[in-house]
């Protein structure tokens, strides 16, 4: 659709009269008019809208439906040249004529009458008997909305679309090979020469991997430049392939984004076929590898030791569950300086560390000696238990409390800017924070079927919702399904990643493009609470699902009430002097 002229300067009401060469008045309001505004120069309507055409002929004329200009039909539109899906294919395959029936000069079919007359003559057709033209219109015509005959109803249809579905070939199997050719140097592709490579081949793995793909497409509610970006992606990941028909790593998937194609939701579609081999290497490993690299190799190995216990766990006594890589990572923020400044002393093993070393080396009260002290306590009970270390040099060590932080209110005009984002998954996440202190992994983890009837079930607690927080989850809900109406993803918060597929959405959604941490809204959330109850440390419990102690910390930056003054009387006995 073109852009349409601009209004008259002086009604702002019609069109201007031309465009080229420019004129800012239309034909009323012309200087020394009004003049008579000519008639279409295509049609001759006297309906005159622009550039010397009519409000039907102009390409930037509103947008009006109207009659087919071959069988008269109501409900087509200038876009399709006001023909609609029959008489657009009359067009292509019968020539002009006039019409035996009713006279017109149009699109003339093999019998001689035009689509209008023959419409007109198997509506009126009798059963076991020939359509008689001539006498179903010899009182004219009938006419009908257009497009609606089109559509194939019936049993035929239901035969030709079993048919179709009879006649696609069945699925491709495919296995894999279980051998792998290594590769003595890696080159960087030439892209020109790959891309070609990869639209001119097609491999049985490459098949299977499409029909594994467009199912997977179907039930997630994929859109069509996903599908494509995704196919051409796995013909990358075909072309580079220097084992044919072989697993395809991770890692290898992760370098298309610096071809022109899509890791995410490739290595999902492997993943899903099963030919991905996640190599990838966690960022906790990484991390460790960072700090243990200048120490000794006898006291490399023995920490390496303690870190694939606390990943893996042990089943061997002493048994350990694994842990959290969180904690392993916090674990070696506090003992890497530890290690190295051993290692700068010139100890090769963990063996010959002390008691007098480890208090020595131990950094001042903090966040970081608490992570060292655990650590340390931890490291030297795996050893021990392993025979690498004859005692633990930890053991019995005072353990240092952390810093307890003061809670702090946050700035109200924060969170009502906050509350009232323009952003509808924003609002919402913010209202069930400042009004029922969820915690950010609470938010996070929220599923549809969390909600129902207005309450909201976290574990064990039954929340009813505020009025606010309604009115923004149903403002969210809205936003959600027009966004998204065939994702099948079960969480209620989704994004632009999450919602093709069926994880949760990150810690950071949508907090970052905020301003504002879920924590400190809770925490202002509680202190209100706090304030308003007098310090009724079990209500809060029982409201915020909180524990004694933690009730505790936003009761201590609670004001002591003022004394109240007791009452003066006139002798210690009552009596009167």
């Amino acid at each position: 659709m073109s852009t349409p002229p601009p209004r008259c300067n002086a009604c702002q009401v019609n069109r201007v009269a031309w465009t080229k060469p420019r004129v800012d008045f239309c034909y009323d309001c012309l200087p020394g008019g009004p003049f008579p505004a000519p008639a279409c120069r295509k049609c001759g309507s006297t309906d005159y809208f622009s550039q010397g055409q009519c409000g039907v002929c102009h390409p930037g004329a509103p947008m009006h439906p109207g009659s087919c200009r071959g069988c008269l039909a109501w409900g087509v539109y200038r876009a399709h040249n006001w023909h609609c899906w029959s008489c657009r294919w009359w067009q292509g395959h019968y020539p002009l004529g006039q019409c035996l029936c009713c006279g017109r000069t149009t699109r003339v079919g093999d019998s001689g009458a035009c689509r209008l007359c023959l419409e007109q003559g198997r509506r009126l057709k009798e059963p076991d008997r020939a359509v008689d033209l001539g006498e179903a219109n010899r009182f004219g015509q009938q006419l009908y909305l257009a497009n609606l005959h089109a559509v194939r109803r019936g049993r035929r249809a239901d035969w030709m679309a079993s048919r179709r579905r009879r006649a696609q070939p069945p699925p491709v199997r495919f296995a894999p090979v279980r051998w792998r050719q290594l590769m003595l140097f890696r080159m960087p592709p030439n892209q020109a020469a790959l891309k070609h490579r990869a639209a001119t081949t097609d491999t049985e793995m490459f098949r299977f991997c499409d029909g594994v793909l467009r199912d997977h497409a179907a039930r997630h509610g994929w859109s069509r430049k996903q599908i494509n970006d995704t196919a051409r992606s796995l013909r990358l990941m075909q072309a580079l392939q220097t084992t044919p028909g072989a697993k395809i790593n991770a890692s290898d998937v992760l370098e298309l984004p610096s071809l022109g194609g899509t890791a995410a939701s490739t290595m999902e579609i492997l993943d899903a076929a099963g030919l991905l081999t996640d190599d990838r290497t966690t960022a906790v490993h990484r991390y460790f590898a960072a700090h243990v690299t200048a120490l000794p190799p006898v006291m490399r190995a023995q920490v390496s030791t303690w870190f694939e216990v606390m990943l893996a766990g042990s089943k061997n006594k002493p048994r350990r569950m694994p842990r959290h890589p969180q904690t392993v990572h916090l674990h070696i923020l506090g003992m890497a300086p530890i290690w190295q400044a051993w290692a700068d002393r010139g100890i090769q093993s963990l063996a010959e560390i002390s008691r007098e070393d480890v208090a020595t080396e131990l950094p001042r009260p903090g966040a970081n000696r608490c992570f060292a002290e655990q650590g340390l306590r931890g490291l030297f009970d795996i050893l021990k238990a392993r025979k690498q270390v004859f005692t633990n040099p930890a053991r019995g060590l005072a353990a240092t409390h952390s810093t307890r932080t003061i809670p702090m209110p946050l700035d109200t005009e924060v969170i009502r800017e906050a509350l009232n984002s323009d952003d509808p998954a924003s609002a919402l996440a913010v209202a069930l924070v400042a009004f029922h202190a969820l915690t950010g992994p609470q938010v996070q983890a929220l599923a549809l079927t969390d909600i129902k009837d207005g309450r909201l079930t976290i574990g064990d607690r039954i929340i009813p919702l505020a009025g606010l927080v309604r009115t923004r989850l149903a403002a969210y809900l809205d936003h959600r399904a027009r966004t998204w109406p065939a994702t099948i993803n079960p969480h209620l918060f989704i994004n632009r990643r999450t919602g093709p597929r069926t994880n949760r959405v990150g810690r950071g959604f949508p907090w970052v493009k905020l301003g504002v941490a879920p924590q400190a809204l809770r925490e202002d959330r509680i202190l209100q609470e706090i304030h308003a109850t007098g310090g009724d440390v079990r209500r809060i419990c029982d409201l915020f699902g909180l524990t004694v102690a933690g009730a505790m910390r936003y009761a201590t930056g609670l004001e002591p009430p003022e004394p109240t003054s007791r009452p003066a009387s006139s002798s210690p006995t009552g009596d009167e002097t």
